[in-house]
């Protein structure tokens, strides 16, 4: 048996976990609302308190999936009540991040015109999202949060895109804690 999908998944209070007969999950909290389709082989009990996810045999196909979808009905409770965050931070002389509205703008380097630093990144805040940026920190930070862990760190990853951090100085946007391994620079030429 799998060890993560005989689980038993605890429903806090005030989060309501509904299943239609095409396996459709339904989650609603305090956060909000999210739905998703688990594999229709899978069995899903929902006991009040507690949500069970059982399998029809011990196939190789079966199994997989198992952990996966009690994963998967886990993130969306967990999603609903507490959320998910991902943290990015700026590293580099004269980037940073700013919020326009619900629009997050990015200054990755030195692009003026008529002496006023230009956005080279406008990211929309997507439905069910929301930026924190805090600029007075060094180094500054993005916070990217939100009640679907998949769209959160699918944003953040879009933001990391726009500026991956490079290996000769260590510029760019990085996920909080994330190492980033550092090459040598060219030697210069000594005594010409």
């Amino acid at each position: 048996m799998s060890r993560i999908g005989r689980a038993p998944i605890t429903v806090p209070a005030g989060v309501t976990v509904t299943v239609d007969e095409n396996n459709v999950v339904t989650v609603k909290g305090p956060l909000g609302t999210l739905s998703e389709k688990i594999n229709s082989r899978m069995t899903i009990k929902n006991e009040g308190a507690v949500v069970l996810v059982e399998r029809p045999t011990d196939e190789k196909e079966d199994r997989s999936m198992h952990g996966l979808s009690r994963t998967l009905i886990n993130n969306m409770v967990v999603g609903v009540t507490s959320g998910y965050s991902k943290v990015l931070e700026i590293y580099g002389t004269g980037y940073r991040a700013t919020m326009q509205g619900k629009n997050l703008l990015l200054y990755m380097g030195h692009s003026l015109v008529n002496g006023m630093p230009q956005a080279q990144f406008t990211i929309p805040q997507p439905e069910g999202i929301t930026f924190e940026v805090a600029e007075k920190v060094v180094p500054p930070t993005i916070t990217v949060k939100g009640a679907n862990k998949q769209q959160v760190g699918q944003v953040a990853a879009v933001i990391r895109s726009k500026r991956a951090p490079e290996p000769y100085h260590g510029k760019g946007i990085r996920y909080a804690g994330e190492n980033v391994r550092r090459k040598a620079g060219k030697a210069g030429k000594a005594g010409k």
